[in-house]
């Protein structure tokens, strides 16, 4: 290997480490070293793996439970922070919402103290969705709209444009796709409004998209950097911020450079294990909101689907009872990529993405126990939606693609309590927790979650703190 490569490598490891030791530093954590024999080991490891969480957040879990017998029930159900759902009267920041959808990002935001002055969809499904359960929505292309004009300042902006050409789950045409330069508009919404903070939605595929030479991440942080914010982005996984569901998103934060304006940090992750779909669906009141609602499949799907076992896919079924396209993907595995249809995932396991397509050969759409696909309820209860949140349209298929499309609204909420700290005048960024956006780049690899923050800025570009 080149010595160069041995340098790269060894400025990322050094800089995780001391994200790492930063974080232990900050929470007080201490480290205890405990030795087991081989089979002991092994035992941990396998119930770590069935449980979809860390050797470390397994043990830590397990001691905490000795020294406090509460400990058990410290966290609450992840949509049962929207119970008592905040009203606006009770709201004292502002918000403005581009791309809402069905209103994940609000939802969160309302909780946490933001009333949504503006928001907009094109979606027409969506915005029936929205004003039955949030407020009047401007519906309509965020191109052609007119902006509020707000005579206070603009606390934060939130916009999650379309993330189906960036995405391995949609067209992946990038900015050749119409839909790919939306982007900007959310850029000359920030640049007319110029909200003290903003706060970007996308797939993971956005980081590594280009944009001529440039990546395009970097053009929107650039752009940001330049109307003067201090930006930071991270590779999130939803998981590990009470939802319960294994979700890679891209989050992009900008914070007005001001004195008053405190340093933004993402929210740490956390391990529990009660996200699986035990602990999700399976007790959902059949008489709940959205409960009886299927989306209709051919009967061959439906076929295959029934004879997958719980936990397993398509590869499980016997080789003679697969259709003839199956078999000819399963006669060449490799060309085709190792495939993994028809995923019925465990109801021990912590459900996959819920994507906007929902198409059960593609996604793990499938009822850990019944021979059937998720329900609309049982969907909105994976993106951490509450029961109350009554999901309309003009078919059953709109309402899949709606909470698809949908962040989720408890990652929103934690967001927004960041947000709203780092207004405040927090500084919630400490020491070496982050990457810079020279060592993300000088790597050459993918983001990954463990690698936390990025921070593109740090008080300096365009415009200094005043």
């Amino acid at each position: 290997m080149p010595q160069s490569a041995n340098k790269t490598i060894s400025n990322r490891t050094v800089a995780i480490r001391q994200c790492q030791a930063e974080r232990r530093k900050r929470l007080q954590i201490k480290t205890l070293t405990i030795e087991v024999d081989k089979e002991i080991h092994g035992k941990i490891k396998k119930l770590a793996n069935h449980k979809q969480i860390t050797i470390q957040g397994l043990l830590s879990n397990a001691l905490k439970s000795m020294v406090d017998p509460d400990m058990n029930g410290q966290f609450l159900r992840p949509w049962s922070i929207f119970e008592k759902f905040l009203d606006e009267k009770e709201c004292d920041r502002t918000h403005v919402s581009l791309f809402s959808g069905c209103g994940g990002i609000d939802l969160g935001f309302r909780q946490a103290g933001f009333k949504t002055v503006f928001a907009n969809d094109i979606d027409e499904d969506a915005c029936m969705t929205y004003r039955a359960n949030l407020g009047e929505i401007v519906e309509g292309d965020v191109r052609n709209v007119s902006l509020p004009k707000i005579t206070d300042k603009l606390d934060v902006l939130s916009a999650g444009f379309p993330c189906q050409p960036f995405s391995n789950a949609g067209s992946r045409k990038g900015l050749e796709d119409d839909r790919g330069t939306l982007y900007e508009a959310a850029l000359d919404a920030v640049n007319t409004l110029k909200p003290r903070a903003v706060v970007f939605e996308n797939v993971r595929g956005l980081l590594s998209f280009k944009n001529g030479k440039k990546l395009l991440v970097e053009e929107i942080c650039s752009n940001l950097d330049d109307l003067g914010y201090d930006v930071i982005f991270s590779l999130i996984d939803a998981s590990k911020h009470n939802v319960p569901q294994r979700r890679l998103r891209v989050l992009i934060v900008g914070m007005e450079r001001t004195k008053k304006t405190g340093n933004f940090s993402f929210p740490h992750p956390i391990e529990r294990d009660d996200l699986s779909l035990r602990h999700t669906i399976l007790d959902i009141p059949p008489d709940s909101l959205n409960q009886t609602e299927l989306m209709q499949l051919n009967p061959q799907a439906l076929h295959i689907g029934s004879m997958v076992p719980e936990g397993g896919s398509w590869k499980n079924i016997p080789y003679d009872k697969l259709p003839s396209r199956l078999k000819k993907i399963a006669d060449n595995m490799e060309k085709y990529r190792w495939p993994n249809f028809y995923r019925r995932y465990h109801r021990d396991e912590v459900a996959g993405t819920i994507t906007a397509a929902f198409k059960p050969e593609n996604a793990g759409v499938w009822h850990p126990t019944e021979k059937r696909i998720f329900s609309v309820r049982e969907i909105a209860r994976i993106q951490s939606f509450p029961d109350w949140f009554n999901f309309d349209g003009r078919t059953v298929k709109s309402k899949y693609q709606q909470i698809g499309n949908a962040v989720p609204p408890r990652l929103a909420y934690e967001v927004a309590v960041q947000v709203g700290k780092a207004l405040d005048g927090e500084n919630l960024r400490s020491g070496s927790e982050y990457l810079t956006f020279d060592q993300f780049v000088e790597t050459g690899k993918p983001l990954r979650v463990c690698d936390r923050d990025v921070v593109y800025s740090n008080g300096g570009g365009a415009a200094k703190k005043r």
